[in-house]
């Protein structure tokens, strides 16, 4: 007999399937699509790096166009207390990019650009091989290093990370990632418990300790300082718990 836990990831699963599909975004219910796919009203970043291009956010770096410092697209019309956010990303594998949540927009003089954020990151990379891939938290900004890693279902308590069960092998990942194509990501945060899901799997699940974790704050996309890179995005959803 499948369990509710199996049942419900099937179920998300089918869910991501159908709007990776083309089915039309507006029938999951309760989210709203907060990139239009024409121009990137109700966002915030360098116009030297970030554009639309065949209906996606495109942010790309060259020799010649460069962050100074990583840089980020801000979402400016909500916040990211408790919410499910759905969206897909794809990106070349010079460098790395991340979707930023509960963090601070920093404007202060410590800020290289006008566009930095701190706070929880979900890692996005075009890579296979453990660690050095999509999906686990970094702390951006905020001294915490890699928070919780792919595989991870894991707890903080203190300065204690305490690894309760692995949810995937690095063979597994290898099977689910797309590399060099599209991927879809579910990132679910209530309270200090927070799930990242990929292509429909659960791949990391982590409960932060009170004293450490972050519970509001904005949503961004990110462009990594270095080597010149490009990262886009499309079918961005969310939907406040």
């Amino acid at each position: 007999m499948k369990t509710i836990a199996t049942l419900s990831a099937l179920l998300l699963a089918a869910t991501l399937s159908s709007a990776s599909a083309e089915t039309p975004l507006e029938t999951e219910a309760g989210f709203q699509t907060i990139f239009n796919g024409e121009n990137l009203d109700g966002w915030n970043g360098d116009p030297r790096l970030w554009s639309v291009r065949d209906g996606v956010i495109h942010g790309e770096t060259t020799p010649d166009t460069t962050a100074k410092g990583n840089t980020f697209l801000i979402w400016e019309d909500g916040a990211t207390k408790d919410f499910e956010l759905r969206l897909s990303f794809r990106c070349n594998a010079t460098n790395n990019s991340g979707i930023q949540y509960r963090s601070k927009h920093i404007q202060d003089k410590s800020a290289r650009n006008d566009w930095v954020l701190r706070g929880y990151q979900h890692e996005v990379r075009n890579e296979e091989d453990f660690p050095n891939i999509s999906g686990f938290i970094y702390g951006e900004g905020i001294n915490r290093g890699r928070v919780c890693l792919v595989g991870e279902k894991a707890v903080q308590e203190g300065d204690t990370k305490n690894v309760q069960e692995k949810l995937i092998t690095e063979e597994e990942f290898k099977e689910l990632f797309r590399l060099d194509d599209w991927n879809d990501v579910v990132i679910i945060a209530k309270g200090k418990h927070l799930q990242h899901y990929l292509n429909g799997r659960l791949i990391m699940d982590f409960t932060d300790s009170p004293e450490k974790a972050l519970l509001d704050g904005s949503l961004g996309l990110q462009l990594h300082a270095g080597k010149p890179m490009w990262t886009e995005f499309k079918n961005v959803r969310f939907k406040a718990l």
